[in-house]
């Protein structure tokens, strides 16, 4: 009977460890899943004349903001992640050698640059992607044009460099986050 009652806490002891060793609690505190970024912001500044317009897309919403562009202009755009009213921009900051973010400007004709300054750039020497230089050509170029934002977190490797529409490339991690912004003019 003792054995059986020795067992029976075994048992239980090897259950509560197990049960504590896979909490998300062990997990590094700079991790941020899409659970915790609500909304992805681009506050979008119109280089000649210096009026920024806010673009607020709520993750998982069907509906999309519409970024409004014009052909020949230049925009800096600057990124703001939100967990509700939290803003978690600085924790991407923080842990900035696990984190970058893709542009996919889909039936669009626009050049981006990045512009981070060091508090983003990581230690590859590769911007996340915070702070960009917009330069359209043609802000709608077909149907359906769209911006795809992806924030991804721990790639293997990353590169600036464009890939077809797409701004930035990795190698490995997971998505963090992703938005689709519709484009117009």
């Amino acid at each position: 009977m003792k054995s059986l009652i020795k067992l029976k806490y075994i048992v239980f002891l090897l259950i509560v460890v197990f049960a504590v060793s896979c909490s998300r609690a062990d997990e590094d505190d700079d991790v941020l899943s899409q659970e915790d970024i609500s909304n992805i912001i681009l506050n979008v500044k119109d280089d000649a004349t210096g009026i920024v317009r806010t673009y607020n897309y709520t993750v998982n919403s069907t509906a999309n903001p519409e970024i409004i562009l014009t052909d020949g202009k230049t925009y800096t755009v600057n990124a703001v992640f939100l967990n509700g009213n939290e803003d978690e921009t600085e924790s991407i900051k923080e842990a900035k050698d696990e984190h970058f973010i893709l542009f996919d400007f889909q039936n669009s004709s626009i050049n981006l640059e990045r512009m981070d300054d060091e508090s983003s750039t990581r230690s590859d020497g590769n911007k996340v992607g915070l702070i960009t230089k917009w330069t359209v050509a043609k802000a709608k170029d077909g149907a359906n044009s769209q911006l795809v934002l992806t924030v991804i977190h721990d790639p293997v490797s990353v590169s600036e460099v464009q890939n077809g529409s797409e701004f930035g490339s990795i190698i490995g991690g997971e998505t963090d986050a992703m938005a689709t912004y519709s484009i117009s003019n």
